[in-house]
């Protein structure tokens, strides 16, 4: 499950600042927003299968957030929201980046343990 978690995750950190150097709006960006929002979407699901010390964290605060930054954002820019989605999905990349960082960094945790143990 970690690893499909860190794929997951990876696949969204790399395609976000292609989709945000991308015209908003055109094909490019729509297609690649919705391979990252689906990858964003499923690690957020993937990360309650990760319990560190057998229980959930509050890193899964996190998780329930992105998912309903997620929902938010495509219902925004389905209905002309463009400033909500915008906020939304930028919500969630935050998230997953910060998410990414304590992950790495904080001893005790699986990834922290792979890298530095």
């Amino acid at each position: 499950m970690l690893l499909l978690h860190l794929g997951l995750s990876l696949l969204a950190l790399v395609a976000i600042p292609v989709i945000l150097a991308l015209p908003k709006g055109r094909t490019a960006h729509r297609w690649l927003g919705r391979l990252a929002v689906g990858a964003l979407a499923l690690s957020a699901l993937t990360s309650f299968g990760i319990q560190a010390r057998g229980h959930l964290s509050w890193l899964h605060i996190l998780s329930v957030v992105t998912l309903v930054n997620v929902a938010w954002g495509i219902w925004a820019i389905r209905h002309g929201r463009v400033v909500a989605h915008k906020r939304a999905m930028l919500s969630g990349a935050g998230g997953l980046f910060v998410a990414g960082l304590f992950a790495t960094f904080a001893p005790g945790r699986s990834l922290y343990g792979v890298l530095f143990g």
